[in-house]
């Protein structure tokens, strides 16, 4: 069955990966005291070298994320496809660097992703089955500076970057225990029907977070918005902006409480002031905007175990009604920490959403197939998605998450009349 996945081979991508591999695994070889089952990294401590770096100033990160996916039933084809993730990261600590008090840090962070698409190719449905598919190919995806300014209080980055790194999700990670990309990540809608970027996907911009208090925080920010180059490989090095069509605004109001049921909210709203065609019309529409509120809060923690609880969260978020093929999309789902006594770091995650396309797209779809004499198919208008998965911490550095995902009108946004999905999926990832 993986014979069907399909991988475009470059000479840029081979020889890249062949010296980052050389690089952080020969090193971990000489590493005699360190357990490969015990140890934080894959590729360990370097003989000591990444710990004295990292005191030093240079922190060098990465991780690999590999996601398959068997179509056992409904949507189009029984097959199953892969595809994969790998970042790499050094962050330069320029107050450890140069001696100097609040200096501030620099982060450069590169991306390569490859593979098949589940979504595409054997289901047919909007909400991508892997969320770690998209944009096949080896890019820059962060140089950015960051420091505090004026107030411990107030922090401020700058650079390139994806703007979903720091708005629009939950901080606490929760949503990560998925491996659909309608839970994992942000809601579709923002990136859907604005110039809202995550995640590979980088732009110039701002970023600046202001602590109200200990509990609560006020973000901003401002980034370039440049359609064509979201996905352009030919962008993949260029930093610089080349179709720009206007700047995209989010503020965020965050509040984070601890105690016995911790828990984080956020609110936002975002204005792309764009000037895009409206759906179903030759006119343009000035400008587009959205709103969403994000919850993770604990509803129970045992009082006899350590570490377990269990934590409901919620997603909601609107887009523009004139402009998003995507209007509104609904989450909700439950997270058990510590499912098992022996187990401190496994979890268990059920979750369910609501995507809900827009009318005005509807309405087109259903005018192309009366004019081409097509009957169109009685659809519910949404499409949802049921995810069920365990997240088995193999090792500190390893985590293996078989899942199950249920989807519900895979064609709600295409318009087509396609039977609900059963897919089995495997997700890994590996700390570097």
């Amino acid at each position: 069955m993986l014979s069907a996945v399909r991988f475009s081979r470059s000479g840029l991508f081979t020889g890249l990966l062949l010296g980052l591999s050389c690089i952080t695994t020969l090193p971990a070889l000489a590493a005699s005291d360190s357990d490969p089952l015990t140890r934080s990294t894959l590729t360990g401590d370097w003989g000591g070298l990444r710990h004295q770096l990292n005191e030093d100033g240079i922190k060098f990160t990465g991780d690999y994320s590999g996601e398959t996916a068997y179509n056992a039933d409904g949507g189009l084809h029984r097959s199953a496809r892969y595809s994969q993730n790998l970042k790499l990261g050094v962050q330069f600590d320029l107050s450890k660097l140069y001696g100097v008090d609040n200096a501030g840090k620099v982060q450069l962070t590169i991306n390569d992703r490859r593979g098949n698409s589940a979504s595409q190719d054997l289901v047919g449905n909007r909400l991508p089955i892997q969320e770690n598919y998209g944009g096949l190919y080896t890019r820059l995806t962060e140089l950015s500076y960051e420091r505090s300014l004026f107030t411990p209080a107030l922090n401020v980055k700058l650079g390139y970057m994806a703007m979903g790194n720091d708005l629009g999700g939950l901080d606490s990670g929760i949503l990560c225990n998925f491996m659909n990309a309608g839970f994992c990540g942000h809601p579709l809608n923002m990136s859907g029907g604005s110039g809202w970027t995550n995640y590979p996907n980088a732009h110039l911009g701002v970023r600046v977070k202001y602590d109200l208090s200990p509990s609560w925080q006020l973000r901003v920010a401002a980034f370039n918005v440049d359609p064509e180059s979201n996905g352009d490989s030919s962008r993949a090095w260029h930093l610089g902006p080349k179709h720009t069509t206007g700047t995209v605004v989010p503020i965020e109001l965050v509040y984070k409480h601890a105690g016995e049921l911790p828990g984080e909210y956020k609110v936002g709203y975002y204005y792309d002031n764009s000037d895009v065609q409206r759906i179903g019309s030759d006119d343009d529409v000035s400008g587009r905007g959205g709103h969403y509120l994000l919850v993770d809060q604990a509803v129970w923690r045992s009082p006899t175990s350590e570490g377990r609880s269990l934590h409901a969260f919620g997603q909601y978020s609107a887009a523009s009604q004139a402009a998003s093929p995507f209007s509104k999309w609904y989450g909700t789902g439950l997270v058990l920490y510590k499912p098992f006594e022996g187990r401190p770091h496994d979890t268990l995650a059920l979750g369910y959403g609501r995507a809900v396309p827009n009318p005005r797209s509807r309405d087109v779809q259903q005018d192309a197939a009366l004019a081409n004499g097509a009957a169109f198919p009685n659809l519910d208008s949404a499409e949802q998605l049921i995810e069920f998965g365990y997240g088995y911490q193999a090792t500190p550095w390893l985590t293996l998450r078989p899942n199950v995902q249920y989807i519900i009108e895979p064609g709600a946004f295409s318009g087509q009349d396609i039977d609900n999905a059963l897919v089995m999926g495997l997700q890994v990832k590996a700390s570097l």
